[in-house]
């Protein structure tokens, strides 16, 4: 909400100034954003009267004007824009003014005329980005005096940002009625006299969606002169409230807006027939929107419809085949109450945003739209002429959700604010902010203003009392809870402890959104129940997420194209699915891309490979205390290389996946080289293994390596499994310290050198034991796998 400073004091004028204002305002919960100039810095630029025009002898594009600016002699000024006229009352910058930008006007000749000023244009003086000629003055400014007090630009431009739940403040009477309680001071609101009616002409109005639209009222307006001049005082609070001005009907709207917060609209009367409907829009029906933009009205959608088809989206914006043009004569005023719930996201599913669906989403008083079109019709007769018709109501109440009554106990106003404050006080408060209040002995009985939707509970009576209060004005206080020491089994999976983990391996935390568009999720998890979300925040963020992936995916190619081409990320977080309701998941996933290691003198640069993020998954598995029941099998997955991927199991589990991103996704999403991801799920993680103490055994231990001849789908795994069940404990630990295919092993068939170590805790082994449990071993795994020894 965007605002003039003087309008404001208009209406409320504490003694403060404008940076206490601000503050004040801020401190009050409606945080300031800026507080700006309403013009850039000029001088000597004062009110003139074009007396006569010329042609200039040399130029046809110049004119030679006299201009009055209230001395003794005109001054001559050759100007260039097309517009000026004798008669006209204009801004000029007299010799020796400095205009923005430290520009100096000098005496000077334009061919071959002397030209003693210039006659400004609003871009020239900083009001206006562009401009079509000089700035047009009202015919009564006074000549001779110094324009920017004329104008009135020693102002300023105040920026308040609004949380969602403070909509009463988006008009100037909301933020009159903010200082008006904090300075307890009064606020003096201009009196809005009811306008009568000059004719019976009428239209009717027939509620069909009574629940969105509790209230609709409208107004004939006859013989309104749409191009005539708003004046340039509206066009200035317009212009600092940021809106642009664009005619009378849609500047006395968009003043009305700014003034009370209640959005209107006009119609051209000659394009509506049969009368008035609110209701719900029919499915295939479309709208030209003003601007030209064509939608698809879905199911849902309220719209102001005809007897034949939709004017416009209710709250949002008005369609162009009704709206008002040049050739308007005759329009028909809007002041409508939508319910929020209505409103709420129906801008942003067509890709608009509006000031008025910013205020109906957020909620507007339901009590404003009588006053508000009183307020339109004095403004639009006094600005554009007209006889009006009367105000035609169509209203359900029952509908209209009414501010409950709600209990405030003093003993819990001092108890949650921490601070005595007398009752006498917050009965002052209360009144002040317009709540209806009943004095009891234990408190009061509150009813809130229709406008105040954010107040619901006795919690939302206490923070107003504690803000209007004035937080500065409560001490500080130390807190004081019991301290409770939280159970955690030890054997209990560690998220923090995963997270150091990685971070000592050379991994980055990142945290991303968990919205995601819906074409990334076709990509990386195409298989997935992904949830539509019914309000997103853009198109591409549309999707919930059901893997950690995209995140992780979308950081990669953001730190690359920024020449990070090491990346090693991880993420925790949670993934959502649709199953009989909303599935929460929590996950953590990581991804590594580029070299093995940092750039240095000691090792060649290597790129990472599968077994790089495999020992890094196989460390974080570890904290599981699962040592001995971890594994990988090979599969499938559409987001990964055929040949690059895996489960990963505990215990015949399976917890997750790794491997390497698929070449093609790798080329789409734009990543550089081979790309490694790994992601788990935490809640299979949950229950972990305490260690257990062994004696070391005392006697030595035995070696013997075997090199095995097997099919190439056989895994290390399965022959590891295999051995350690065949031989119980004896064999302490299995080596693979040799992989090998080429000449002397036939097609299809790999060589796998194995250490065997074999101890005893009892007592020294003999070869005997040795060789039997060997020969054990080569039997089990030449009937469960086909191996054979190596000639």
């Amino acid at each position: 909400m965007k605002f003039s400073e003087a309008w404001l004091r208009e209406w409320v004028n504490p003694p403060v100034t404008t940076q206490e204002l601000a503050d004040q305002l801020s401190m009050a919960g409606l945080e300031v954003d800026s507080v700006e100039p309403v013009a850039a810095a000029f001088n000597g630029v004062v009110v003139g009267e074009v007396l006569a025009r010329e042609a200039h002898p040399d130029a046809d594009k110049l004119s030679v004007c006299q201009v009055s600016i209230g001395s003794e002699e005109p001054l001559q000024i050759v100007c260039g824009a097309k517009n000026v006229a004798a008669g006209m009352r204009v801004p000029v910058a007299t010799v020796g003014a400095r205009l923005p930008g430290d520009f100096k006007i000098k005496k000077a000749k334009l061919r071959g005329v002397s030209s003693s000023g210039m006659i400004c244009s609003a871009s020239e003086l900083g009001l206006a980005e562009q401009s079509d000629g000089i700035m047009p003055l009202p015919h009564d400014a006074p000549v001779g005096d110094d324009f920017r007090q004329y104008l009135g630009l020693e102002d300023q431009s105040i920026d308040v940002d609004l949380t969602p739940d403070r909509s009463d403040c988006l008009g100037l009477l909301g933020i009159a009625r903010e200082v008006g309680v904090i300075n307890r001071c009064a606020v003096e609101v201009p009196r809005f006299e009811s306008q009568p009616a000059s004719s019976d002409e009428r239209v009717d109005v027939a509620l069909e969606a009574d629940q969105a639209c509790p209230r609709y009222l409208c107004r004939v307006v006859r013989g309104v002169d749409v191009n005539a001049q708003t004046p340039l005082w509206m066009q200035e609070r317009l212009r600092r409230g940021d809106i642009r001005s664009l005619g009378p009907v849609v500047d006395v709207t968009n003043y009305v807006m700014l003034e009370l917060g209640q959005p209107m609209h006009g119609f051209d009367l000659q394009k509506i027939d049969a009368g008035i409907r609110v209701r719900l829009a029919e499915p295939g029906e479309k709208l030209t929107l003003i601007g030209g933009q064509e939608i698809e009205l879905t199911d849902g959608t309220l719209v102001i419809a005809d007897g034949n088809r939709p004017l416009a989206l209710a709250g949002i914006m008005g369609g162009e085949d009704s709206a008002v043009s040049e050739g308007t004569q005759d329009i028909l005023l809007e002041s409508a109450f939508f319910a929020p719930t209505a409103i709420s996201g129906k801008a942003r599913a067509y890709g608009l945003h509006t000031d008025s669906s910013h205020r109906f989403e957020r909620g507007v008083d339901p009590y404003l739209q009588a006053q508000a079109m009183e307020r339109a019709s004095q403004l639009l007769v006094e600005i554009a002429g007209g006889e009006l018709g009367p105000v035609v109501e169509a209203s359900n109440e029952s509908m209209i959700q009414q501010r409950p009554e709600i209990l405030l106990r003093a003993d819990r106003v001092n108890r949650l604010l921490g601070i005595e404050i007398d009752r006498a006080e917050v009965t002052d408060i209360l009144n002040r902010l317009e709540m209806r209040i009943i004095e009891m002995t234990a408190g009061w009985r509150v009813t809130a203003p229709s406008c105040r939707f954010d107040i619901a509970i006795e919690e939302d009576l206490i923070e107003e009392v504690g803000r209007i209060y004035g937080y500065a004005k409560i001490p500080p206080h130390r807190g004081k809870s019991a301290m409770v020491m939280a159970d955690r089994l030890e054997a209990e999976f560690s998220l923090q402890g995963a997270k150091n983990l990685l971070v000592g391996r050379d991994y980055q935390e990142v945290i991303t959104y968990s919205f995601i568009s819906p074409e990334i999720e076709a990509q990386v998890d195409p298989e997935a129940k992904g949830i539509r979300l019914a309000n997103p925040i853009s198109a591409d963020m549309s999707v919930m997420r059901t893997s950690l992936w995209p995140g992780l995916i979308q950081t990669a190619v953001y730190n690359q194209s920024r020449q990070q081409q090491r990346v090693r990320i991880f993420e925790s977080g949670l993934c959502f699915r649709q199953g009989d309701g909303i599935e929460q998941e929590p996950m953590i996933a990581g991804l590594i891309a580029g070299n093995a290691q940092a750039e240095q003198w000691g090792e060649s640069g290597r790129a990472v490979d599968f077994f790089d993020i495999k020992a890094d998954l196989e460390a974080l598995l570890s904290l599981t205390g699962h040592h001995q029941g971890i594994g990988f099998t090979a599969v499938k997955h559409p987001a990964l290389h055929p040949g690059q991927s895996a489960e990963v199991r505990i215990q015949d589990k399976v917890v997750g996946m790794l491997g390497m991103l698929h070449p093609e996704l790798e080329q789409k999403m734009g990543l550089n080289g081979a790309t490694f991801v790994f992601e788990l799920a935490l809640e299979n993680l949950a229950e972990g293994v305490l260690p257990g103490f062994e004696a070391l055994s005392k006697y030595p231990s035995i070696r013997r390596d075997i090199a095995l001849v097997v099919a190439e789908n056989v895994s290390f795994e399965s022959i590891r499994n295999l051995i350690r069940d065949e031989s119980g404990k004896i064999i302490t630990d299995i080596l693979l310290f040799d992989v090998y295919t080429g000449e002397n092993i036939d097609s299809g068939r790999k060589s796998l050198a194995l250490g065997l170590i074999l101890q005893e805790k009892s007592h020294t082994l003999t070869d005997k034991e040795v060789d039997e449990v060997v020969d054990s071993v080569l039997q089990r795994l030449a009937k469960d796998t086909g191996a054979k020894l190596r000639d």
